[in-house]
């Protein structure tokens, strides 16, 4: 399974790399084109709004796997363990209800999604905003996993805080220098 998995995160970061290079690739194209020449594609400008749709999603699937969302973990560190699982677990189950909540938004909005066309590119617009549905799934599928690891005792103390400060950063590579 760990397997499978590194597998999807290295075809999502790969995935990512590729939109981004396609993006800089359009819009500096575009750019120039209408400068120098007067002129333009016309599809760069609605793709790299789509790819910029896409490379927000999957970026939140994988900064979810390593931890790097925005959080405030004030309130959390100063609790004890127990504390600490109960709010871990609220916050994840929290997480779960958002992500299925995004999965019903994209499937009530998904007939609509799919009979609409893009203006420039007429491709049916589910492919633009289908994204909800890889995104809340493989995140409601990293939360379980870890509210299952949460029942079963596997976390320590430092895994219930899902954040990571900056100055904690910063600290470990200080620690990590030799003087």
């Amino acid at each position: 399974m760990k397997v499978l998995t590194d597998l999807f995160f290295r075809l999502a970061e790969f995935t990512l790399v590729t939109m981004l290079s396609l993006m800089v690739i359009m819009v500096f194209g575009n750019v120039v084109l209408r400068y120098g020449f007067n002129d333009g594609i016309i599809i760069s400008e609605e793709l790299s709004r789509y790819l910029f749709i896409w490379i927000t999603f999957l970026g939140a699937i994988v900064t979810m796997r390593d931890n790097a969302h925005l959080g405030l973990d004030s309130l959390v560190r100063r609790l004890g363990v127990r504390g600490k699982k109960l709010a871990f677990a609220t916050s994840n189950i929290l997480m779960l209800g958002c992500c299925a909540l995004m999965f019903y938004g994209t499937l009530k909005q998904h007939g609509i999604n799919a009979s609409t066309r893009s203006p420039v590119l007429e491709i049916p617009m589910i492919w633009i905003y289908g994204v909800g549905y890889l995104t809340s799934v493989a995140m409601a599928l990293m939360i379980a996993a870890k509210l299952v690891a949460l029942a079963r005792g596997q976390f320590q103390e430092s895994d219930l805080i899902q954040i990571q400060d900056s100055e904690d950063t910063a600290q470990s590579h200080v620690k990590e220098t030799p003087k």
